[in-house]
């Protein structure tokens, strides 16, 4: 059996052994937690009360990457940011059993945010300004960066390369619109020089906690280089006009911590379109895992890739609307765009 299907066979057994070669003594009592990429599990010691403890997925983070992810996390921590630090043993924070990387931490009871409450939002920008003061200090060393040759184009030639669009008009079309956006992230960032530093990577609601203490942000696995705005667009529902005004309060707390231009605004529907075919890759590339077919039954087949070729062509015709550029090649990756203004006006 190879390393991969160890992780998803993972029994009660090999989980409770893991932990407990670090010292640990179990009650044998454990819950699954919701993950779809690690498996996570509440577990239930005798003197350390519960810990969660999270298998990493083999192949997607090596040691050093996934040190550097707890490394990020204790720095935040040192400056009494809330998120979730590894528990660290013997100076270690990342260890192994049966080939699979593993880490421990602690419990933090409280709820997932389904809807961020217009009183709270100036409380969670100065959260997510905070982390981004600090992802601002120093550089990546392993991690990837959110661009489009590591992000944007691997996703695309991998889907292209596996020939999961059948159709070839459909992934003639498909590949078009992809290449276009990641056309229009590319001059947009050129245009207004839009910085990229560590960033969360995955924040969005789901990884936004709420308890007695305040706002938490959980889950860096994703943690990597890009623009600020990734950890925007998918935590509030920018582009809904009727709710402009309430980001005013959320600007209003994360700029007491950092720097923010209403310019970098303009990334959100490239990064948003990016996101569509990274995350169809990633699915792709999980598929041998039984628990991935269950999950999106839909899939492979055209019907899946018609809708999500659509909604490039969608998305794609609100980017043109924004982003006139008549003389420029939507083949090209880099082509002249002009200016004019994408969501709205801040100060108005």
């Amino acid at each position: 059996m190879n390393i991969h299907h160890s992780f998803y066979q993972l029994t009660p057994d090999t989980i409770l052994n893991a932990i407990e070669s670090l010292g640990y003594e179990t009650t044998g009592r454990y819950f699954i937690l919701n993950s779809v990429e690690n498996r996570v599990y509440d577990i239930e010691t005798t003197k350390a009360g519960r810990i969660v403890v999270k298998f990493y997925r083999p192949g997607k983070w090596n040691y050093h990457q996934i040190l550097e992810e707890h490394s990020f996390l204790q720095e935040l921590s040192a400056e009494e940011i809330p998120v979730l630090a590894p528990i660290t043993i013997d100076g270690k924070s990342v260890f192994e059993w049966e080939g699979i990387y593993f880490a421990i931490w602690p419990l933090r009871n409280g709820r997932i945010v389904e809807e961020i409450q217009s009183k709270d939002l100036e409380r969670v920008g100065a959260l997510l300004g905070r982390i981004h003061s600090v992802g601002k200090r120093s550089k990546i060393v392993s991690r990837p960066s959110l661009d489009i040759p590591s992000y944007g184009l691997s996703a695309l030639q991998y889907i292209l390369d596996k020939k999961f669009i059948t159709n070839s008009a459909l992934a003639d079309r498909y590949q078009k619109n992809a290449r276009s956006a990641f056309a229009i992230f590319e001059s947009l960032t050129k245009e207004y020089q839009i910085p990229s530093q560590r960033i969360h990577g995955d924040c969005h609601k789901g990884n936004l906690l709420i308890s007695a203490d305040g706002f938490s942000i959980l889950d860096f696995d994703d943690f990597l280089h890009g623009p600020i705005v990734q950890d925007f667009w998918m935590l509030l529902p920018f582009g809904e006009a009727d709710r402009k005004h309430e980001f005013f309060d959320f600007f209003a707390g994360y700029c007491m911590f950092a720097d923010f231009d209403e310019n970098w605004l303009k990334l959100i529907e490239p990064l948003r379109i990016i996101r569509f075919i990274h995350y169809a890759a990633w699915i792709g590339k999980r598929w041998e895992d039984p628990s991935f077919p269950s999950l999106f039954p839909h899939f492979g087949t055209e019907e899946y890739w018609l809708k999500e070729t659509l909604d490039l062509e969608n998305a794609n015709r609100d980017l043109d609307e924004a982003n006139p550029s008549p003389s420029a090649s939507k083949e090209n990756i880099e082509p002249e765009m002009t200016n004019k203004d994408f969501f709205w006006d801040w100060e108005n």
